[in-house]
């Protein structure tokens, strides 16, 4: 899982490494905030690898719209 984070292609596909960690930010507050995951697999999986799994899978993104990081395109 970790690795996954380490791949140009996660961070390539949110746009670089500080947009990636604003994305996982927002998506593990809203984790833990009640959310449920946008993964079929999720179940044993710590909140970090869904989130992870979410993005390589595209189930979530940073809206391309804006400039702000805190709004998720899902």
């Amino acid at each position: 899982m970790i690795e996954d984070l380490k791949s140009t292609e996660i961070i390539n596909k949110v746009g670089g490494k500080y947009k990636l960690t604003a994305l996982i930010q927002k998506r593990l507050e809203e984790l833990l905030e009640g959310g449920r995951p946008l993964i079929e697999d999720a179940k044993g999986k710590t909140q970090l690898e869904i989130v992870v799994q979410e993005i390589l899978q595209d189930k979530i993104a940073i809206d391309p719209g804006t400039d702000d990081t805190n709004k998720l395109k899902d």
